[in-house]
C-alpha cells in the first residue's frame, strides 16, 4: 500500500499534474512520466520514468531520454548523489518539487514525496 502511495505521489503534484501519467506499478516500482530536458536550451518535455525503491533504502530514478538512452539518477535518503553520467550533478528544491541538474543541460523534476520512504 505504501509503495502505491509513492506512485500516487508521483502523479499528484499540482506542478506536474498536466504532464504526469501512471503506466502502472508492481507495488515497488512506479512507472510514469516526469518533466525533463535532456539538452541545454531545450524546453521541458514529458519523459518516461521509473522510480525504483531498493531494500537497502536507496532509490533509482530511470528516465528514458529517447533513442534508447536511459539516464539513471541514484538517491540515498531522498537526496540525489550520483547518476549514470560522469558529469556534475546538482539539485534544488522548489516547494514540493526537486529539480535535478546534470551538466551541461539536463534537467529533471520529481515530487519530493515520491522519494520519501516511511
Amino acid at each position: 500500500m505504501y509503495r502505491l502511495a509513492i506512485a500516487f505521489a508521483l502523479l499528484s503534484s499540482s506542478a506536474l499534474a498536466q504532464e504526469t501519467t501512471l503506466a502502472g506499478t508492481d507495488g515497488k516500482n512506479s512507472l510514469g512520466t516526469i518533466p525533463c530536458a535532456s539538452v541545454a536550451g531545450e524546453p521541458m518535455s514529458s519523459c518516461h520514468a521509473e522510480l525504483r525503491h531498493h531494500d537497502d533504502g536507496t532509490t533509482t530514478l530511470a528516465v528514458g531520454l529517447g533513442g534508447g538512452e536511459v539516464r539513471s539518477i541514484y538517491f540515498t535518503d531522498g537526496v540525489p548523489n550520483s547518476s549514470s553520467s560522469p558529469a556534475k550533478l546538482n539539485y534544488e528544491t522548489r516547494g514540493d518539487i526537486m529539480v535535478i541538474f546534470i551538466d551541461p543541460g539536463e534537467v529533471y523534476e520529481i515530487p519530493k514525496a515520491a522519494l520519501t520512504r516511511q
